[in-house]
């Protein structure tokens, strides 16, 4: 099982190794995103709001290990579709737990890799030091993460069934997401009906949990606790509404359709 789903994730290195724009990709939008937002916090820093500056830079951070790990399974998959590879996977001797399992590695690398980086070059343009968060940083990195491929493995299932008419959600559902994660303000900013949305959200938990580390020093325990809690639902959630969904394309015969496409 295991030979079988590092063949998989070897595939995606060399198609990344052999591919300027995949490997650029990975690096060009979250580094501009960092920029774009890094400078505004020198704005605000200047407008004496240093205490929120700290808070918007490792919330940028700290999402886009949220949308490279959605985006790993989601776009990875539909990449199949676009060079109508899809067949070809699914004649493969590999089941559709290790293709999952394998795409779960290359967006596990793809977040950290990128994680990485920014944290550097946070560091090196606007002397934010992301290690600043302390031990919770490890289990906000993991939330995000299993977040991501709930996230990814409900839209996959969309996709499946919907085809390219349901594309779009591979970058419109994190976007939905992140208004209510209160990625970049606290949630009591949300009206009264909308906090009681967004405690039901795991990234919640993070970005506010990032934010009590940043103030106190202290670890808001209960809340991660939750989040890993709700994220093994979602995942238990989003794991069997891919396979029904499966079931569905391979019983009403819409993958050979969605290889024409």
């Amino acid at each position: 099982m295991w030979l079988r789903i590092s063949a998989f994730v070897l595939r995606y290195y060399y198609l990344h190794r052999r591919s300027i724009a995949r490997t650029m990709e990975i690096f060009f939008w979250p580094v501009m995103n960092l920029l774009v937002w890094g400078y505004l916090t020198i704005y605000l820093q200047e407008l004496a709001a240093p205490r929120f500056v700290v808070f918007l830079l490792g919330g940028v951070i700290l999402w886009d290990v949220l949308y490279r790990s959605q985006q790993g399974i989601t776009l990875t998959i539909t990449e199949e579709f676009w060079v109508k590879n899809i067949i070809n996977i699914f004649i493969a001797p590999v089941r559709m737990v290790e293709i999952i399992l394998g795409i779960c590695v290359v967006g596990l690398l793809k977040s950290l890799i990128t994680t990485a980086l920014l944290g550097l070059l946070a560091y090196l343009f606007f002397s934010y030091n992301l290690l600043s968060v302390g031990l919770p940083l490890v289990p906000f990195l993991g939330t995000l993460l299993l977040f991501g491929w709930a996230v990814g493995l409900f839209t996959l299932g969309l996709i499946f069934r919907y085809g390219r008419a349901a594309e779009a959600l591979i970058w419109g559902v994190p976007f939905l997401i992140q208004p209510l994660s209160a990625v970049f303000y606290p949630v009591t900013v949300l009206p009264l009906w909308l906090q009681k949305i967004a405690y039901l959200i795991p990234s919640t938990y993070v970005f506010e949990g990032m934010r009590h580390a940043l103030q106190t020093g202290t670890i808001d325990w209960r809340g991660l606790m939750i989040s890993f809690s709700l994220n093994l639902l979602y995942l238990g959630l989003g794991g069997l509404y891919f396979a029904w969904m499966m079931g569905q394309v391979r019983k009403k015969g819409y993958l050979s359709r969605l290889n024409m496409e």
